[in-house]
């Protein structure tokens, strides 16, 4: 798998000072070794984001409900929570979408 593959799956997450992309999946930075493994740092990243889309969805469905109990008149608010919540999930579904092509090219290759 190509670097660029791989960082189109950690999506927003970055590689910074990246030095090298061993063999054995392990990341190594500048002065220092980062413990685990590639897909350690993988997995993590992408239920960091699943808990951030999470969270904005919650905060928009809280923001709907107070519009709508007429707790809060301020539509400014319940419009940017809406949005954060329909990019991160759109953001979301789209990683999960290039993960399960990755996946079935994986398993269909012949060893």
């Amino acid at each position: 798998m190509e670097l660029s593959a791989i960082t189109g799956l950690m999506g927003v997450t970055r590689l910074n000072n990246l030095e090298e992309l061993s063999l054995t999946g392990s990341l190594t930075k500048k002065d220092e070794n980062v413990d685990g493994t590639l897909f350690d740092s993988i997995l993590n990243s992408a239920i960091d984001n699943i808990k951030t889309t999470n969270s904005y969805l919650s905060d928009a469905e809280d923001e709907e409900i107070k519009f709508a109990l007429g707790e809060t008149e301020n539509t400014h608010d319940l419009t940017i929570a809406l949005q954060k919540a329909s990019t991160a999930l759109q953001y979301t579904v789209a990683i999960r979408d290039k993960f399960m092509e990755a996946y079935k090219e994986l398993m269909q290759m012949q060893i």
